[in-house]
């Protein structure tokens, strides 16, 4: 009722609507900075789909739930030129720890792949050695040996590297989130 009677004081309000789209860990932070660049959480939306969180797909092996927020602004708020330029970047921010969550594993998946990859090579050759006429048994336990520490060793191997990666990464992360909480006071005393 308020903002009925707010909205016919003023005269007719004109907006400009936004949708982003990020992951479940980061749309808080979004949530929570989108108001210091003049952006308000679009009442149509939210009232429409439950809250304004809607899962955008059902997320693939691998993939990170995602979240379609919504959010308006008034077209006519002073200083949108430099509110528009620290949006960007705030958005430039969010896509880098977004890269920077993916870089924690990304080595680490590549070097357990290749690891379980040599010891299946290993244990074929192991197979092939069983499988001969006359089966060389030897050559058989020599290969299946390596083999079996092929697959074994990805998960130890995967979780070592993912614990230096991220040992290396969160300092920069933590400089990231600095940088968005400058942008983001910056926006706040434009528009007050």
């Amino acid at each position: 009722m308020m903002y009925e009677n707010e909205k016919t004081e003023r005269g007719h309000v004109g907006y400009e609507y936004r949708e982003i789209t990020v992951p479940r860990e980061l749309s808080s932070l979004c949530r929570d900075s989108y108001p210091c660049f003049g952006w308000e959480a679009d009442p149509n939306h939210e009232a429409a789909a439950g809250g304004g969180r809607v899962p955008r797909h059902s997320p693939a092996a691998g993939q990170r739930e995602t979240v379609t927020l919504c959010f308006r602004r008034n077209r006519s708020i002073r200083n949108k030129a430099e509110l528009t330029r620290l949006q960007r970047n705030f958005d430039s921010c969010v896509a880098e720890l977004q890269a920077l969550e993916r870089a924690k594993t990304a080595s680490a998946t590549i070097a357990a792949l290749v690891a379980a990859l040599t010891g299946t090579a290993f244990m074929a050759g192991a197979t092939f050695a069983v499988v001969a006429e006359p089966p060389i048994i030897w050559l058989t336990i020599l290969l299946a040996i390596p083999g079996f520490l092929g697959w074994i060793l990805p998960v130890f191997l995967y979780r070592r590297l993912v614990r230096k990666r991220t040992a290396e990464i969160e300092p920069l992360q933590e400089q990231k989130y600095d940088e968005i909480d400058t942008i983001c006071e910056k926006g706040s005393r434009l528009l007050h």
